[in-house]
């Protein structure tokens, strides 16, 4: 199964995407033979439309098209706060159904389309507070490659 990030708006502090990429190599040396593939971060644009909803339609298009038929998982504040042996789980449990890519979707700084949510096969937070999106797509990636590390019984995670 592959497996994507797609995030609205650009990471532009060398540390931070240096960050993402390193957990991102990780996930996908050792998906590999747990039939996990990908593991990239796609980032789409901005909308400069004048209004948030405008702005948050706007971008869903994007993440839409990007994502394709891909199941889609949304990070939200306001979304169930899975265990990281949990969200492992859901990995794996997409894979054996069959599912052949995955999107988790960052939105930019309005959050994500209603529309989009509610079309979303799970929604899930880091935790009530809000945070940057920079932030979060280092948190996904690192919750990437701990899954990985779960699913293969490596000592990397310590419950």
């Amino acid at each position: 199964m592959r497996v994507s990030i797609l995030a609205v708006g650009r990471l532009k502090d060398a540390a931070e995407r240096d960050l993402v990429g390193r957990y991102l190599d990780r996930a996908k040396a050792s998906g590999r033979q747990l039939g996990f593939a990908g593991f990239d971060a796609v980032e789409l644009a901005e909308s400069r439309a004048a209004r948030a909803p405008d702005r948050k339609a706007e971008e869903a298009v994007q993440l839409r098209a990007r994502a394709g038929e891909s199941a889609l998982i949304v990070l939200d504040e306001r979304g169930p706060y899975p265990t990281s042996e949990g969200f492992a789980e859901g990995l794996a449990r997409r894979r054996d159904a069959g599912h052949r890519a995955l999107c988790l979707l960052i939105g930019g700084a309005d959050g994500l389309d209603p529309a989009l949510v509610a079309a979303a096969e799970e929604r899930i937070g880091f935790g009530r507070m809000t945070l940057p999106h920079q932030l979060v797509r280092v948190l996904v990636a690192e919750q990437l490659y701990r899954a990985m590390t779960i699913l293969s019984g490596h000592p990397y995670h310590r419950a």
